[in-house]
C-alpha cells in the first residue's frame, strides 16, 4: 500500500465566510461609538484650539506691553493689539503665524464661536480687563463646550 500524505494547508471557504461575517458584525456594532467619539473629539480639539489662541493673545499683550483685544467672528477669532487708554478693539488687526491676510484665526471643524460679551481684552500684565465666556457649538450635533477667561487671565475649558 502506498501511503498518501495529504498536504492540506489554508482555510476552507466556510471558515473564511464565517470570519468575514464576524468582522462585519463587529464593525457594525463599533460604528456608532466611533462616530460619537469623533464628534466629541472634534469639539474638544476646537475648544483646546480656542484656549490656545486666547493664551497666545495673553502672551502677545505681555510681550508687547500693551492690551490685546480678542474678537470673535463666526467660526474664527482675531487679535487686535491696542495702546489706547482705556483699551479698545478698534486698532489694527494682528497678523502672524496661524492667521490669514485678514488676521482671522479659523477654529477647526467649522465650529461656531459665540460669546456673551463682545470681546475679551488682556492687559499688559496678563490679566483680563474684560472677561468672557466663549461657547463653541458643533452645528451638526448641537453639542457645545465653553472656554472661560477669568480676571486673572487664566483660560479654562469646561
Amino acid at each position: 500500500m502506498i501511503n498518501k500524505v495529504s498536504n492540506e494547508r489554508g482555510f476552507s471557504l466556510t471558515e473564511l465566510i464565517v470570519v468575514i461575517g464576524m468582522i462585519g458584525l463587529l464593525s457594525l456594532l463599533a460604528v456608532p461609538s466611533l462616530l460619537s467619539y469623533w464628534q466629541s473629539s472634534s469639539l474638544t480639539a476646537g475648544a483646546e484650539q480656542l484656549a490656545s489662541v486666547l493664551n497666545r493673545a495673553r502672551q502677545l499683550a505681555i510681550s508687547r506691553n500693551s492690551s490685546v483685544c480678542v474678537e470673535r467672528s463666526g467660526t474664527a477669532v482675531r487679535l487686535r493689539p491696542s495702546t489706547a487708554t482705556p483699551p479698545d478693539c478698534t486698532s489694527a488687526v494682528w497678523t502672524g503665524v496661524g492667521t490669514d491676510s485678514a488676521g482671522l484665526i479659523q477654529i477647526a471643524s467649522s465650529l461656531q464661536v459665540s460669546a456673551a460679551t463682545a470681546s475679551v481684552i488682556f492687559t499688559n500684565a496678563g490679566g483680563a480687563s474684560t472677561t468672557g465666556t466663549y461657547t463653541l457649538t458643533d452645528p451638526k450635533t448641537n453639542r457645545s463646550r465653553t472656554v472661560v477667561v477669568s480676571t486673572s487671565g487664566r483660560v479654562t475649558i469646561q
